[in-house]
């Protein structure tokens, strides 16, 4: 008899991240608003700009048809799917979608497709032909996701053998038939793991994928999934944007991801996304002058950046849900950074992804309740950044000797030299992002 070592450690991490994933940035996509035309062709033309920006990913919102039965708005909600193997028409055909696809792919970018496995709409086809894998209220009647205001939905019941097998094989048939790359997964917490698990390993016998999940549970990365939100990030940030925090609470965030969680795991860090925008509000409003020290934080501490389509322009806009609501396009400041942080992630190993990047260690300060401080260093590559995340200018001043040494200015490109004496001087909500 064979007896396995108790004491042996087992990985954590039991999947691999598809190698394209390694410095890769995020950028979603919501059809309906995207463009002047809320399609699949018009959304084609603007890959080029993406590429430029710096993108790898695109996730687009639920490309399915939207169920009309106790539908929200004039159009409904993306996330109330009426068949799950059909194109939503408001978009374009099966074959405007492919040949999105087709274009990203010749660009070096790969796209993944929001996938709403939880639940479906009333009058989707399922309801009448499998009506036993849907769950049951108290009455017997189906019942939307409990306790959330999705009456436009009703819930899927897991225990069922056969939701499973459809839905596993439906994932598989957008992978294989149409060339996406994989998916980015709607409350992933509320579907069991342990289809996940067998997700994962049907759609990477197909051929690697990167899967997303719309969570935080650590569980999920073992065998599943990629990437989960960082919505604690978000909260904490907005929270000190807000005057309601200060840099302890980020240091309880920090401490969590790198202790609760394996270092080959990516966490998505954002400042907005389509719940944030049309429920909590923009960017703008929810970090107001911090703004820009929350979006370089995004890129250069441990996590994957998003953009939610808009942000490059500087949209000032709530953009509606469940209604046609196109974004204004301009060029704006914004645009600009992001572009200057996607290559700098992209060109310097320490800020890439999992395992391929490099952890952060905190480097002790003078103000460490307002100042931020850290190193992400590995053989090849250096990164010593700096916050002042409060209203007032901070003099920052440095302990130990972690950080000296010959960098280049992020912003600048100017030579700077650190060493026991060297201090700072940072504006209200400054911030400065040191490479070697």
């Amino acid at each position: 008899m064979r007896h396995t070592n108790p004491y042996r450690p087992i990985p954590e991490v039991r999947l691999t991240h598809p190698e394209w994933s390694k410095n890769a940035t995020i950028y979603q996509i919501n059809t309906r608003q995207f463009t002047l035309e809320g399609s699949f062709r018009a959304a084609e033309t603007q890959l080029p700009r993406l590429k430029a920006l710096g993108v790898v990913i695109i996730w687009l919102m639920p490309v399915h048809p939207t169920g009309e039965v106790n539908r929200k708005g004039t159009l409904g909600s993306p996330y109330s799917v009426k068949d799950y193997y059909g194109v939503n028409p408001e978009f374009g055909t099966l074959e405007d979608l492919k040949q999105f696809v087709h274009s990203a792919h010749e660009l070096g970018m790969y796209v993944i497709l929001d996938w709403v496995a939880n639940h479906s709409a009333w009058d989707c086809d399922l309801v009448t032909t499998h009506p036993e894998w849907y769950a049951r209220d108290w009455k017997g009647d189906f019942r939307p996701t409990p306790w959330w205001d999705w009456p436009d939905i009703i819930d899927f019941d897991y225990n069922q053998e056969g939701i499973r097998r459809y839905m596993t094989e439906a994932m598989c048939y957008w992978v294989r038939e149409v060339g996406v790359d994989g998916y980015r997964c709607d409350v992933a917490g509320f579907v069991p793991t342990d289809f996940w698990n067998n997700v994962r390993k049907e759609l990477d016998a197909i051929r690697p994928v990167f899967m997303l999940a719309e969570w935080e549970a650590r569980d999920l990365h073992a065998e599943a999934f990629d990437m989960t939100y960082a919505w604690h990030w978000n909260d904490v940030v907005h929270k000190i944007a807000m005057g309601k925090a200060d840099v302890s609470a980020l240091h309880v965030y920090y401490s969590w991801n790198e202790k609760a969680y394996p270092f080959d795991i990516m966490r998505m860090l954002f400042v907005s996304n389509h719940d944030k925008n049309a429920w909590e509000g923009t960017e703008f409003e929810q970090f107001g002058d911090a703004l820009e020290a929350a979006i370089v934080l995004s890129v250069v501490s441990e996590g994957l950046p998003l953009i939610y389509n808009g942000q490059e322009a500087g949209n000032t806009r709530r953009l509606a849900f469940f209604e046609r609501d196109p974004i204004e396009w301009r060029e704006h400041p914004l645009g600009e950074l992001y572009r200057k942080l996607f290559a700098l992630k992209r060109d310097t190993s320490a800020l890439w992804n999992a395992a391929w990047g490099a952890r952060m260690i905190n480097v002790v300060n003078s103000d460490p309740s307002r100042l931020l401080s850290f190193i992400r260093q590995n053989e090849r590559d250096k990164v010593f950044a700096v916050f002042n995340l409060s209203d007032r200018p901070l003099v920052a001043g440095f302990h130990e000797n972690l950080h000296h040494g010959s960098y280049t200015d992020y912003a600048t490109g100017d030579p700077v030299e650190f060493t026991a004496d060297t201090n700072l001087e940072l504006g209200r909500w400054g911030y400065r992002v040191f490479v070697r």
